[in-house]
């Protein structure tokens, strides 16, 4: 929190953060749940003219815009040929409260203003992603990166204002761990067993894992 002339006024509601008009997305082609067909919507999305910054704090509550959020999964495939998922449970002080106590497999956040500073918009997203990861994880292992979809999710308050950019990323070992205190019960678990309790995760992360590996 901030104190300004006064009264207590939160910083997020301050950060500036990348969004675009949800009416760009229904113009690419709408959908509800997870899209492979990233050349359709990536080159508008994250470097068109329509990208901009707006108070975080507004955005939350207004779905005439979108937030791109990268969303980034750690992928690891044991000798025996097993999958294993980086994942984890939200602490109260993640960002988005209404996703508190609930499992993710997604790694990553807004895009701020001050990642502008890179130039390039393609490359603006790809710092914000960069900051996201090394602020909440430690990666201790080589990996290779891919685009792999996106995801929208209408019938939730939170997936209204965002749209997910999805990255998977393949790690030698599984050496990846918590950088924040409120990322809990960090572990690399087989896809097989996630599956089975997809019911305690975030919806994002039910809408990846049927699209994925269901």
């Amino acid at each position: 929190m901030i104190l300004q002339k006064g009264h207590a006024v939160s910083v997020v509601a301050e950060e500036q953060i990348l969004v675009v008009p949800t009416s760009l997305f229904h113009e690419l082609g709408y959908f509800q749940g997870f899209s492979r067909e990233i050349g359709r919507y990536w080159p508008q999305l994250v470097t068109g003219d329509h990208v901009e910054y707006r108070p975080r704090g507004e955005m939350e509550e207004d779905p005439n815009f979108k937030q791109l959020i990268p969303y980034a999964l750690f992928r690891w495939t044991d000798g025996a040929g097993t999958v294993h998922l980086f994942e984890y449970q939200r602490g109260k002080g993640q960002g988005e409260k209404r996703l508190h106590a609930k499992c993710s497999v997604g790694v990553g956040g807004h895009v701020s203003s001050l990642d502008a500073e890179v130039g390039e918009s393609h490359e603006v997203y790809r710092e914000g992603m960069r900051r996201e990861l090394e602020e909440e994880v430690i990666i201790e292992t080589p990996y290779t990166e891919t685009v792999a979809g996106l995801i929208n999710d209408d019938e939730t308050p939170v997936g209204r204002v965002h749209l997910g950019m999805v990255h998977l990323c393949d790690v030698e070992e599984p050496r990846v761990r918590p950088r924040e205190a409120d990322i809990l019960g960090a572990r690399f678990t087989p896809v097989a067993e996630i599956l089975t309790r997809l019911e305690q995760f975030e919806s994002w992360s039910q809408i990846v894992m049927r699209a994925l590996f269901g």
